[in-house]
């Protein structure tokens, strides 16, 4: 995978990663959450669904040839978060507050600046060009 690809790769994960995770803001409480939480108040199949975006978020990671140890922290994250998800209302409050696709991400990153500091480089200097991702729905 070219930089360019891998560039487009993490920033695919990020947006992905703010929708589901932080999107949202309360007023006054400034407390972020994402349709992570929204999504899992749909009886059954709501879980299933977030746990469906966080393995494809896992999947786009993969290509960047992830360590098996971060791989494995990967794949507990959304596994813990799916399991206590399937709690009603309690797994829900677990999903605003343990979001891990955030933790994932952060994995991520922390990953690419130990192996390819170039293109952490190259992708903080795109990314810190905008605050908050633009979330483009096609």
């Amino acid at each position: 995978m070219n930089t360019l690809e891998r560039l487009a790769t993490l920033n695919r994960i990020r947006k992905f990663t703010y929708l589901m995770d932080s999107a949202f803001r309360v007023p006054i409480v400034g407390f972020r959450f994402g349709l992570d939480p929204i999504i899992g108040l749909v009886p059954g199949a709501g879980d299933l669904i977030s746990t469906a975006f966080s393995a494809y978020l896992i999947y786009l990671a993969a290509r960047f040839r992830l360590p098996p140890q971060i791989f494995r922290q990967m794949i507990f994250n959304v596994a813990l978060e799916a399991v206590v998800g399937t709690v009603p209302l309690v797994g829900d409050l677990f999903d605003a507050f343990y979001k891990s696709n955030i933790r994932n991400l952060a994995l991520l990153e922390k990953h690419l600046g130990i192996e390819d500091p170039e293109t952490t480089e190259q992708i903080n200097s795109v990314t810190t060009q905008t605050k908050e991702p633009a979330i483009t729905i096609k």
